[in-house]
């Protein structure tokens, strides 16, 4: 895992000493590679800069920037490459002469197959999670390209007729010639999604490059101006690709389960530490459960816990990694660690980003950081399988709501709305001794007053964008902009599978991911995600939703698989969400921090939002008038980044 940095000014006329730039933008990122740093430029103003953390190979032969054996390219990498192995193997016979290899690094092997079958289609060879840049000399031309769901950042400036680039924001800013304002447009996503979905990023012009895609910029057309588009070499499977539902239900388990082991296998080849995140969950249960059985040590196991109950899942965690026998080490935190973690969100994150399960998750990175270099997790399952509860009660509550009056629904929304979701907490508790287990669900009053929201609008799609969403206009909160939201439409087919299709476009990479990366690359700790092996994804993506869910039980195929491993009394309990109490810190403890971020006067001299509407919010929040923290934590995490800015 790495970091990697660069520009290209090739009419230039420097006013600055570029080599020492290009090692400042690179420092930035030294948390991304801490054992290595490496720069190189083509003497005509093209510079490409890397910082390394050694996973594979760990001599000074996997150093990068690296350049393949014939000299035609150039690359700087982040990232890993979990088939180079056999990729080797298949250069090695189909190659006219035998490469000589110079190390054991994938980086090598990538080159290779660059020179053997070109860029786009080693891309589509790889097995991995990616950004690259690399230099083609015969062609003069550079391509930047991103892994196939997004688990490696990339961002990108083109601008009259030069590029800057690297893994996080910090890269570009701190090149003499960025000078980008703050896209007013983003900020309202921000505001709307919780993250800035790509291409988009908090800079006007700056953008990140999307998932699955590359984008090659010649030297004519940067010397015109001409910025090129980026191109897609994969794509996610569509509805018309779904294998056939007549598939006997053990023999699509097996299927499943031969990948998972497969994958994870290739994940855990390393020459350092390695362990996992366990929750105690389905996902991160299963990835260790496999793990488990295909070591001969234990495995590291690592889970943060809480004293709130209603957030605290270590003692799950403790029960799986007992029965699967792994070297679990549990921290409990008290609420004082967690907010002293705050300060620091800013930085991490490089631009704004508010989903507050980027606490915790720092937390576990930093933990497991004290014992291993690499570390599993189970994320994407939720997405890939079914797991979040909106898959099926959107679908059930649009072919109900479809035949009520839109007045009438109006009507009821505003009845939820009329009782604060504490209120809605405590009748549920009342009733949860006749509510069957699996129709619990945590926060009950939260979800509640989110259905309100929800009924309120007229198509399948602005239902799934309004459960996505934390403001529903939030155009009329930031000055300056009018909304920017135009929900992908849904005309017929699966709603569920449409949903999930969604999320793996969009709330996967530019949240899940992106949270996680940023928190573990912190503390200089890779994340590996094995259910993001673009197979395994493809598998899901064509999968029946009979396997995801079925008679109300989410992740169906999961669970299943999991039972071989891991006792069901386990594991069946209502789902958790990975998070903090954070609408309490609000009103206690972070009162005066949020508070000196959202007066007005301040609000209205930095010009970027009304004041009035997130004023009345935050009034409300503290009077315990309802559960404001997922509007206002965008806000106060924009606030906390300009702050920031305004520092350096």
């Amino acid at each position: 895992m790495c970091g990697i940095a660069g520009f290209w000014h090739p009419d230039s006329q420097a006013r600055y000493d570029e080599a020492e730039i290009l090692k400042r933008m690179t420092d930035t990122i030294v948390h991304r590679g801490p054992d290595d740093a490496g720069y190189w430029n083509n003497g005509a103003g093209l510079f490409l800069g890397h910082r390394r953390l050694a996973i594979v190979d760990l001599t000074s032969a996997g150093h990068q920037p690296m350049t393949s054996s014939t000299e035609r390219y150039v690359i700087v990498f982040n990232g890993e490459i979990y088939n180079f192995q056999s990729l080797r193997r298949e250069i090695d016979t189909n190659s006219s002469s035998t490469p000589s290899w110079r190390s054991h690094s994938d980086t090598e092997v990538i080159l290779a197959a660059f020179e053997l079958w070109g860029i786009q289609e080693t891309l589509k060879k790889l097995v991995g999670m990616f950004a690259i840049a690399v230099w083609d000399r015969a062609r003069e031309s550079l391509t930047l390209a991103r892994d196939r769901i997004g688990e490696k950042p990339l961002y990108y400036n083109l601008n009259k007729g030069s590029l800057i680039f690297g893994s996080e924001l910090q890269v570009l800013e701190t090149h003499p010639n960025f000078n980008a304002q703050v896209s007013r447009s983003s900020l309202e996503l921000l505001l709307k999604y919780a993250y800035i979905p790509s291409p988009h990023s908090i800079y006007e012009g700056v953008y990140k490059l999307p998932p699955g895609m590359l984008l090659e910029i010649d030297l004519k057309n940067l010397k015109s101006g001409l910025n090129g588009q980026p191109q897609s070499y994969w794509e996610l499977p569509g509805a018309q690709h779904t294998r056939p539902s007549a598939a006997n239900d053990v023999e699509v388990i097996d299927e499943l389960q031969k990948l998972l082991q497969s994958t994870v296998r290739d994940q855990m080849v390393a020459d350092v530490s390695i362990g996992a995140f366990l929750s105690g969950g389905i996902d991160s249960s299963l990835i260790v459960s496999i793990m488990q059985s295909l070591s001969k040590q234990k495995v590291k196991t690592y889970t943060i816990g809480f004293d709130n109950s209603e957030y605290n899942e270590a003692e799950h965690a403790k029960a799986v990694a007992q029965h699967l026998n792994t070297d679990h080490t549990e921290l409990y935190v008290s609420g004082a660690d967690a907010l002293a973690v705050i300060p620091q969100l800013s930085e991490i994150y490089s631009e704004p980003f508010a989903d507050s399960s980027q606490i915790p998750t720092y937390l576990v990175s930093k933990l497991a950081r004290n014992h291993v270099t690499v570390s599993l997790s189970g994320d994407a399952g939720d997405e890939l399988f079914g797991g979040y509860n909106r898959y099926q009660y959107l679908p059930d509550i649009w072919n109900k709501l479809n035949r009520i009056p839109p007045p009438l629904r109006k009507l009821v929304a505003k009845f939820i709305e009329s009782a604060p979701p504490a209120r809605w907490d405590s009748i549920a508790g009342g009733l949860s001794p006749l509510i069957p287990a699996h129709l619990r669900v945590a926060l009950p009053g939260e979800k509640l007053h989110k259905l309100a929201g929800i009924m309120r609008h007229d198509s399948p799609a602005q239902m799934y964008d309004r459960a996505v969403s934390q403001w529903e206009n939030a155009s009329n909160v930031v000055i300056g902009t009018h909304s920017s939201s135009n929900p992908v439409s849904f005309k017929d087919g699966d709603f569920a599978a449409w949903m999930m299709r969604q999320d793996i476009m969009t709330y996967l990479p530019d949240d899940i991911l992106a949270k996680v990366d940023r928190a573990a690359m912190a503390v200089s700790l890779e994340t590996r995600v094995p259910f993001l092996d673009h197979r395994i994804v493809e598998f899901a993506s064509m999968l029946p939703m009979s396997f995801k869910i079925r008679n109300g039980s989410t992740k169906w195929i999961l669970r299943q698989l999991l039972y071989r491993y891991v006792p069901k009394d386990l594991i069946e309990r209502p789902k958790m969400g990975f998070g903090v109490p954070l609408h309490d810190w609000l009103r206690g403890p972070l009162r005066d921090w949020a508070e000196s971020l959202l007066t007005t006067q301040r609000l209205v001299d930095e010009g970027y939002f009304l004041p009035g509407p997130i004023r009345t919010l935050w009034e409300r929040h503290l009077r315990g008038e309802g559960n404001h923290q997922h509007q206002l934590w965008p806000v106060l995490m924009f606030q906390a980044w300009l702050e920031r800015k305004k520092s350096l």
